[in-house]
């Protein structure tokens, strides 16, 4: 029997294995926020240990846990070495999620299974990449063939939150050195790049007064409505900046929170409002925040009695394709292809993820993982987030072989 034949039979006799490995680790809440994920990641450390793994449990200290508006984080490494020499491959799955939300016709948390879909938040983003991931290095482990190398699995819980404490922190504490890392994805496309986000927050300081006498006081919302006009108005040159790379299309601005005010019969005297600036490969991000600061100021002129603050809350860099990933790049297009029935090639995606992380610290990396064809057709992020079983089976057999070709076998 081949490697390729015992890869594809260990698998396809532990679909149902595989599926109960999921359905337990969905069952399993770790919304992000609040935040509080170490009984996630106890239980599918626990359920990785049942697959023959060590697995190392990483606990994040407390403050930079806080500090990163969580509760509690734990990264789970676990390593498998094939032989000698070769190099060191990191699959990432993130098993932090959104919160639910409103409108599910199932139990978010209830992994059910309808019409050949797994139903609940994490299924496709991206708890199922963890049952993608593991089984894969256990069906090679399995086929017994001749490779060489490491291969390592990392369980993160912040990927919601920005990955600071999650891939950035195994990175940057040494406590993994991969060569090549492949992050969770979806089935039909193999991701090289993707966009880049700044969060901002703009205060505006007014002065109260009495809605009898408004002329008194200092009108915040005034002032921040100005800044708003000039945002949005503003935003509609971003529509030519349309990025080269396939998927990705061009930047975008979303004012997505606002708060302030004190009662409707008082001048508000602070306004508050966060903004998301998703950013296309070819932009660079200090330029981006430059012209974002420059729209606020002179708009903030228009009203010179109120102050206006402007603080960064995210940087999160774009992802760009690398000749160094070129080869893992054309192994998954073409394993994927055959398996999933369809071409599948290398694009972007208008989103960010930790494989940010991987790049900056210098680790080529794709992403590639389990799902349908789309973000919309999962209900990723929405209510009934969904998973077919098929696409999760078929992810699995592509990363491992992958992952055998990669280190020889």
């Amino acid at each position: 029997m081949t490697a390729e034949t015992a890869i594809r039979e260990f698998l396809r006799l532990n679909r149902d294995a595989e599926t109960r490995f999921l359905a337990e680790i969905v069952k399993v809440p770790s919304d992000n926020p609040p935040g509080d994920c170490d009984r996630s990641a106890e239980a599918v450390a626990s359920l990785i240990e049942g697959l023959g793994f060590a697995v190392e449990r990483h606990k994040v200290p407390d403050a930079p846990v806080k500090a990163n508006g969580m509760i509690s984080a734990t990264n789970l490494i676990v390593r498998k070495t094939f032989g000698q020499g070769g190099p060191t491959i990191a699959l990432n799955a993130h098993g932090d999620v959104v919160p639910p939300g409103t409108g599910w016709t199932r139990d978010p948390y209830g992994a059910e299974i309808v019409d050949g879909w797994m139903v609940g938040r994490g299924a496709a983003v991206s708890k199922s990449d963890i049952a993608t991931y593991a089984f894969a290095i256990a069906a090679l482990e399995k086929s017994g063939a001749p490779l060489n190398g490491t291969v390592e699995l990392h369980v993160t819980y912040d990927e919601e939150a920005g990955g600071e404490i999650g891939p950035r922190y195994i990175l940057e504490q040494g406590l993994s050195k991969p060569d090549l890392a492949i992050g969770a994805g979806f089935s039909y496309a193999v991701v090289t790049a993707h966009n880049g986000c700044l969060h901002l927050e703009v205060e505006v300081l007014g002065r109260s007064a009495h809605a009898a006498r408004p002329f008194t006081g200092v009108d915040a919302l005034e002032a921040a409505n100005a800044i708003l006009t000039a945002l949005y108005g503003w935003r509609g040159g971003l529509a030519a900046r349309v990025s080269k790379v396939p998927g990705i299309g061009s930047p975008q601005m979303t004012v997505g929170l606002i708060a302030g005010g004190i009662n409707t019969n008082v001048v508000p005297d602070r306004i508050t409002f966060r903004l998301d600036r998703r950013m296309v490969p070819e932009e660079n991000p200090a330029e981006v925040e430059a012209e974002l600061r420059a729209v606020i100021a002179r708009a903030a002129e228009l009203h010179p009695q109120a102050k206006v603050a402007v603080n960064r809350i995210l940087l999160a860099e774009p992802l760009t394709p690398t000749s160094a990933g070129e080869q893992l790049t054309e192994i998954l297009c073409r394993h994927a292809t055959a398996i999933m029935g369809e071409t599948v090639a290398a694009s972007g995606v208008p989103l960010y993820t930790d494989a940010r992380h991987y790049a900056k610290a210098g680790v080529p990396i794709v992403l590639y993982g389990a799902g349908p064809h789309t973000i919309e057709e999962a209900n990723a992020h929405r209510a009934d987030e969904r998973l077919p079983l098929s696409d999760l089976f078929k992810a699995t057999e592509v990363v491992a072989l992958t992952l055998a070709e990669l280190l020889g076998g």
